[in-house]
């Protein structure tokens, strides 16, 4: 916090509106209730980067029916984590998630744990996920920094538009600092900064009307000067590589078995980015080549 909003903006003038805002408006999501686990967490986690909850929702709740426990998604080959990931975009996060399930199975017995560290040091886990698993899951005591928290913690405690693109030292110090003492109470502040930034705090059109704590928020007291930082990244899909390796997976997915080249090459007309986005699929290790020029999902 700056010495010119900290006294708009204490800790203590902001936790109980916008905790008690998140109790009445809080959406009733599925990895919110109680039998959604630490599990039921952590996928919905995974699924959450970068991707809307009402494309999430379908994939999640098919993904736990079929894979109710680590050990069940472990115990398949990673190829058809790759395949019930279907549209969600970024699919090496299927990946990510099935290692990250194997090494729960092979070193804490199939529970996801508790602890932050070891959290931390599973395949694919980040320090935001493990702080939200953490969290939200094990209702500890974690700053909780995605991209909407970032945004509402930029507004209403440092009065600028939008955070940087990348989270820096002095975000997480602020979060620490805006951080409830009390373990249940911080881990339903970081649930509700983050339902707060996604409903009403939003990147475009906010709505200060419906907020909580506008009276004492720093950018909107400032009058809400406009972005002045690096310009923000936007996200293109149309005619990117992104696109083609989504139409390639499309293909293998949709397949029982090996794919020949020529079904790959059906999708996109123009060679040289077709066969690059292919490339990049077998790097990351979302596609196995076979001989005979066939291709599969990973096996192994």
């Amino acid at each position: 916090m700056t010495a010119t909003t900290a006294t708009q903006t204490t800790p203590a003038s902001l936790h109980a509106p916008v905790i008690g805002w998140f109790d009445q408006h809080a959406r009733d999501l599925p990895w919110r209730r109680p039998e959604a686990g630490a599990w039921g967490v952590m996928v919905s986690e995974f699924m959450l980067q970068q991707t809307p909850v009402n494309r999430v929702l379908p994939v999640y709740e098919q993904w736990l029916a079929r894979w109710p426990r680590p050990a069940d998604l472990a115990a398949e080959p990673p190829g058809e984590a790759v395949r019930a990931w279907g549209r969600l975009g970024y699919p090496r996060r299927a990946l990510r998630l099935h290692g990250a399930a194997q090494a729960i199975t092979e070193r804490h017995g199939g529970d996801v744990p508790s602890e932050h560290a070891q959290l931390l040091a599973l395949p694919g886990i980040g320090e935001y996920t493990a702080a939200a698993v953490a969290s939200f899951a094990y209702r500890q005591r974690h700053a909780v920094l995605d991209t909407n928290v970032r945004r509402v913690f930029a507004r209403a405690a440092t009065g600028i538009q939008y955070p940087p693109n990348a989270t820096t030292a002095a975000e997480r110090r602020l979060a620490r600092q805006l951080l409830p003492e009390e373990d249940e109470r911080a881990a339903r502040w970081a649930a509700a900064t983050m339902e707060l930034g996604a409903l009403v705090c939003t990147a475009k059109n906010e709505d200060c009307s419906r907020c909580p704590i506008a009276d004492r928020c720093a950018w909107r007291l400032a009058g809400k000067p406009a972005h002045q930082g690096p310009p923000r990244r936007g996200q293109t899909y149309a005619g990117t590589d992104r696109q083609v390796r989504g139409r390639l997976l499309a293909v293998l997915r949709d397949s029982v078995g090996p794919v020949p080249q020529a079904a790959l090459d059906a999708v996109w007309e123009e060679p040289v980015q077709r066969a690059r986005a292919l490339d990049g699929l077998v790097a990351d290790g979302l596609v196995e080549p076979l001989a005979g020029g066939r291709y599969r999902l990973p096996l192994t």
